[in-house]
């Protein structure tokens, strides 16, 4: 039986709607600005978490002495030097450990390496890309029914001693997020940033 000619025409529309689908499942995008509220609390909240997750088996044996912290990440930015005072903060409130601004005053050297300091945000499911139509962003899509995903994320890892080169701590990172369910015509919050 041979197919008719309109409805050929269908199925290749209806093959030609769906492919954007395919394409549309799944993506991923690193912010590297922090000019919204959402985005400024994600990162200050996975900076929060992240020195509250020092061991005490490494900083504990540290009370009443004196530690330089120096630190690195990709490149100097305001969230590194807020994440500096925030962990000088935890040691001192935490640990009983004296914090000093010059290395020659030092006991001990904490040299910290921030791995990630940001936000991230994706989306999975299923959605209709309209960034294919002349004059509309290469960003908007119509959900069908997606996860939305905004995540503050903060890393590091350190080496304590002396040198500030003798013994290597494990890794740590802190995630914060705020997840919605998306559909066509609105979003359903599933998480929430907000604290007691």
């Amino acid at each position: 039986m041979l197919i008719s000619t309109n409805q050929a025409l269908f199925r290749a529309l209806c093959l030609t709607l769906l492919l954007p689908l395919l394409f549309g499942c799944a993506a991923r995008e690193i912010h590297d600005s922090l000019s919204g509220s959402t985005a400024q609390r994600l990162v200050t909240h996975s900076i929060d978490d992240l020195m509250r997750e020092l061991p005490e088996s490494d900083f504990g044996g540290l009370s009443g002495q004196r530690l330089f912290i120096e630190s690195a990440f990709i490149e100097g930015s305001p969230l590194m030097q807020y994440a500096d005072r925030r962990l000088a903060t935890e040691l001192r409130g935490r640990f009983d450990i004296d914090v000093v601004a010059e290395r020659d005053q030092a006991d001990q050297v904490l040299s910290v390496f921030y791995t990630s300091l940001g936000t991230d945000a994706g989306h999975l499911g299923f959605s209709i890309p309209l960034g294919i139509v002349p004059g509309v962003g290469e960003a908007v899509r119509i959900n069908l029914i997606t996860l939305e995903q905004f995540h503050g994320v903060a890393e590091m890892y350190y080496f304590l001693g002396e040198s500030g080169t003798e013994m290597r701590g494990r890794t740590l990172q802190a995630r914060t997020r705020t997840d919605a369910v998306g559909l066509p015509i609105i979003t359903i919050p599933i998480s929430n940033i907000d604290r007691d």
